[in-house]
């Protein structure tokens, strides 16, 4: 059955064949934790929001997404000893009533292969390419209750009718900068490589879809709240570290003057209300809820910082090979910003600049 979706463009629905849970190869000790401090996580979005990301590649002469799919069981589970929090889960305090924690608890993250009956060519010439996009990545929504049992990174391989595929990545905006900032793609895509050249690239993986699977099985019903039409507009700066006063006073004011620069470039006004994501440290990010009409009328809020351009890149790795010589035709990246804005502070791994990431609504979309 295929995937669900709104959309009433006549664009093919995915179908998912499988759903794996991919874990650390070993177990996590000491775990890690991180402190989320929040004060309204429903309305700061922390159960919604989240980084997506679509990788397009041609078909190879001796692989294919299946194959890719296979080796990614064992790869990313080694990947994960370097960043194991991005296997973990949120979670609430000991008595569920304290505040947010993400713990590195070898929950792992979520697999899905799955096939749409589309050339790649074809797709990536579809004049509603963005809004289709959210059949090439999955995102379920983390539980508000219960958000111990809801993963934070999803992965999906989907296999184009040529032989094509693409690499749908998904994870909560939580750890965007454990993604990328701690250049965690491409210690993956290493990983991934090595694994492969050591195991000879004609033999198949052990997790090898085609020869698991039997020809009468179905695919999996899975349905997604993943979406493009969700996806925000999303603009890059950064400042340097020696010039920043970590209180939040001083974050709501560099908020407010990225707005007025979005502003600036976009010819009109954006979103009225906003959240602020402080990636402070490894072990502790704040989040709060803004309105930037509150905002303006504070007093003594008219201090400029330099804000120096950046980009996606600026980030960290973004344009991976998971083999070798065959780099992606086509990244597509985007943060959720559904009706209200989205502030991201993220310090680069050298700590001399802050990255500084805002994503406002796409009218478009």
């Amino acid at each position: 059955m295929a995937r669900q979706s709104g959309s009433i463009n006549p664009v093919p629905k995915s179908e998912v064949e499988a759903v794996l849970t991919v874990t650390p190869v070993k177990v996590t000790d000491p775990r890690q934790t991180r402190q989320v401090f929040v004060v309204d996580a429903v309305g700061s979005g922390i159960f919604q929001r989240c980084l997506s990301m679509v990788l397009y590649y041609r078909k190879e002469e001796d692989g294919s997404g299946w194959l890719v799919a296979g080796w990614i069981k064992e790869s990313l589970g080694k990947a994960l000893l370097e960043q194991p929090m991005l296997g973990g889960r949120l979670r609430r305090g000991e008595n569920g009533e304290g505040g947010l924690e993400i713990v590195s608890n070898d929950s792992g993250i979520r697999l899905v292969e799955a096939q749409i009956a589309m050339n790649l060519s074809e797709f990536l010439e579809l004049k509603e390419r963005e809004e289709a996009e959210a059949e090439l990545v999955f995102w379920k929504e983390i539980e508000e209750q219960n958000p111990e049992f809801s993963p934070l990174f999803y992965v999906q391989v989907t296999n184009f009718r040529c032989g094509g595929y693409s690499v749908g990545i998904s994870c909560s905006i939580l750890l965007t900068d454990l993604l990328l900032g701690a250049n965690f793609l491409k210690t993956w895509a290493n990983i991934h490589q090595n694994v492969v050249t050591q195991n000879g690239s004609s033999k198949a993986p052990i997790f090898y879809l085609p020869n698991l699977k039997k020809p009468s099985n179905t695919p999996v019903n899975v349905i997604t709240s993943a979406s493009s039409k969700s996806r925000g507009l999303t603009l890059f700066f950064k400042i340097t570290s020696e010039s920043v006063n970590f209180d939040t006073e001083f974050w709501k004011k560099l908020a407010l003057q990225c707005l007025e620069e979005v502003e600036n470039r976009l010819g009109k006004e954006v979103a009225v209300h906003f959240s602020l994501f402080l990636n402070e440290s490894f072990e502790t990010i704040k989040v709060e809820s803004c309105s930037k009409h509150e905002m303006v009328k504070a007093e003594n809020w008219n201090t400029k910082m330099q804000l120096a351009p950046a980009a996606w890149e600026d980030l960290g790795e973004t344009v991976f090979s998971l083999t070798e010589g065959n780099k992606p035709v086509l990244v597509s990246k985007w943060i959720g910003a559904s009706s209200d804005g989205v502030f991201q502070a993220i310090p680069s791994p050298d700590a001399k600049e802050i990255n500084i990431i805002v994503t406002v609504p796409n009218e478009k979309l």
